[in-house]
């Protein structure tokens, strides 16, 4: 026999989820200063894990099931968009490894971007520059006459 639904409309789930954001979080304090000099920041720890928890739920999947149903699609999806925002807050204060690592599971990709826009291009090899009309098309050094020899 099935389990009764946890929430019967968005409304009550909505209230939960608030509830977590404002009094249901965590935080930990975060010491942001350098050498001898301190800075603490309180750093709000939400997750997915912990608004899954909080708002009752078994595990996430039980809490994405949710965002399945047309009447709970938009608070489900409002609450994770939430979520994204606190990691992306965290990346702006210089703590992302971890932020990171979880946009990553929210869907997010890093991704290089490169401009091909300027014809010269520069090429790390072996810890030096090189410009890309020092190289041919294979990635090998173009051969330069030697303009220092007496011949």
């Amino acid at each position: 026999m099935p389990r009764p639904p946890l929430y019967t409309n968005p409304e009550d789930l909505q209230k939960k989820i608030d509830e977590y954001f404002t009094v249901g979080r965590k935080t930990n304090r975060a010491d942001i200063g350098s050498k001898g000099s301190h800075n603490y920041i309180e750093v709000p720890i939400i997750t997915i894990t912990g608004l899954v928890r909080y708002c009752g739920f078994c595990n996430r999947a039980s809490f994405y099931d949710y965002e399945k149903k047309p009447e709970f699609s938009h608070t489900i999806k409002s609450a994770r968009n939430r979520i994204e925002e606190v990691y992306e807050e965290l990346l702006q204060r210089g703590l992302g490894a971890g932020a990171i690592f979880a946009l990553k599971n929210f869907g997010w990709k890093d991704t290089p971007l490169i401009d091909q826009s300027q014809h010269t291009h520069l090429t790390l090899v072996k810890d030096a520059l090189v410009k890309s009309e020092d190289m041919d098309g294979t990635g090998h050094f173009r051969q330069r006459e030697d303009t220092t020899s007496n011949k």
